[in-house]
């Protein structure tokens, strides 16, 4: 299974500080060796973490293929042909969110999304689409012509965390899911299985199947079972390790897992 390594958090320290240090740039050579396939990286509309500059030299420089998360806006679709990373991820965005929260509305969004994939694939860009593990959603992808799925993983590594981690106990608490643990672990199962059936439903319509967002050293094992799934791409937990273990090691480490 490939690893895309995604390094906003870096940015994100950065720019908590309002500074030029630490450079995502400087991850690139250490991701190289450590083994990872991909650099992923998102550049939102409001910029919160990857700028503009970040995306060219990255787009430029890196040695790895790179996967340019945006939305479906056109001015960012402009910058991401600009740039011409290797895949554009499609994602839904609201300023308001810490994190993606949920995967696109292809139905909702079809046309949109069908003449912003256009203009990325007229540029040479292969296109990706976060979405659900909502079959519905899957066969509108097919439609849509794009070479790639993202399946947002974010439901089940919700639960996997109320279930196995200290969550339950902090101030992060997930209220919706402060379950007894019988009925968590029958949601994991339950989620665990959509996200096999999707990536299932998703190779017999010749879409290549990608999955992200909350994996982490705990959980990542659960989902490199899933076979029809081929690439991860991992940044929170990789960059938080890489606090106490220089970001080769949690890299490293996290292919191990893979």
């Amino acid at each position: 299974m490939l690893l895309g390594v995604n390094i906003d958090h870096i940015a994100v320290l950065r720019e908590a500080r309002k500074i030029n240090d630490p450079n995502p740039l400087d991850a690139i050579s250490i991701c190289k060796l450590a083994g990872a396939n991909q650099i992923t990286i998102h550049l939102r509309e409001d910029r919160r973490h990857i700028h503009d500059e970040d995306a060219k030299l990255i787009c430029q420089l890196s040695p790895l293929p790179v996967n340019l998360e945006c939305a479906i806006d056109e001015n960012i679709i402009d910058t991401i042909c600009e740039l011409k990373p290797l895949r554009a991820t499609l994602v839904p965005e609201k300023r308001e969110e810490v994190t993606t929260e949920g995967g696109l509305d292809l139905k909702t969004n079809f046309d949109k999304i069908r003449k912003a994939i256009k203009k990325l694939h007229d540029n040479e860009i292969e296109v990706s689409l976060f979405i659900d593990p909502d079959l519905k959603m899957i066969e509108l992808a097919s439609q849509l012509n794009v070479e790639w799925i993202e399946l947002h993983t974010g439901s089940f590594a919700n639960i996997y965390a109320m279930l196995y981690s200290n969550l339950a106990n902090t101030h992060h608490c997930i209220k919706e899911l402060d379950l007894p643990r019988e009925e968590l672990k029958e949601l994991l199962t339950k989620s665990k299985k959509e996200l096999k059936t999707a990536s299932k439903k998703a190779n017999e319509l010749n879409l290549k199947v990608a999955a992200g967002h909350g994996l982490n050293y705990q959980n990542v094992t659960s989902i490199t079972s899933i076979k029809t799934i081929e690439e991860l791409n991992i940044g929170q937990s990789i960059i938080a390790r890489s606090v106490f273990t220089g970001l080769e090691k949690a890299i490293k480490e996290m292919k191990e897992l893979l």
